[in-house]
């Protein structure tokens, strides 16, 4: 359904992740979906930033929930890039699940829920979910 001269990055080779969330962000393309599909869900384990007052690492797992209002999506390639151009980025895991959340939205029409998981450190899991579009 979807049409892949509209695509610039899937099956373009290997292209450099975005060294940054605003760059990331414009990179984000859409695609196409059938009507019939009513939602979408990605996850992944491979999200990383940085705690903007220790400098610590922080690794996420990430679920993306996407009520497509136009008949859109996200695609892949881009939504991977995208995420991983949060690596060198400090900022807190509320803020992040609403960033993500938000510039999802904005690329693709979809309402988009992002819950986020941060891995164990100083013994406390913090989970934040956030919603935009």
């Amino acid at each position: 359904m979807s049409d892949a001269n509209e695509l610039t990055l899937l099956g373009s080779g290997p292209t450099p992740a975005p060294t940054n969330p605003i760059d990331g962000a414009s990179q984000l393309e859409s695609i196409q979906i059938d009507p019939a599909v009513t939602e979408v869900r990605f996850s992944t384990d491979e999200l990383l930033a940085f705690c903007p007052v220790t400098n610590q690492p922080d690794y996420y797992d990430c679920e993306l929930t996407l009520t497509p209002t136009g008949g859109r999506s996200v695609e892949t390639k881009t939504l991977k890039q995208y995420l991983a151009s949060w690596r060198d980025e400090g900022i807190f895991a509320e803020n992040l699940a609403a960033a993500i959340a938000t510039d999802i939205a904005r690329a693709t029409g979809a309402a988009v829920q992002c819950d986020l998981s941060q891995h164990v450190r100083g013994g406390i899991r913090i989970t934040a979910t956030a919603t935009a579009g």
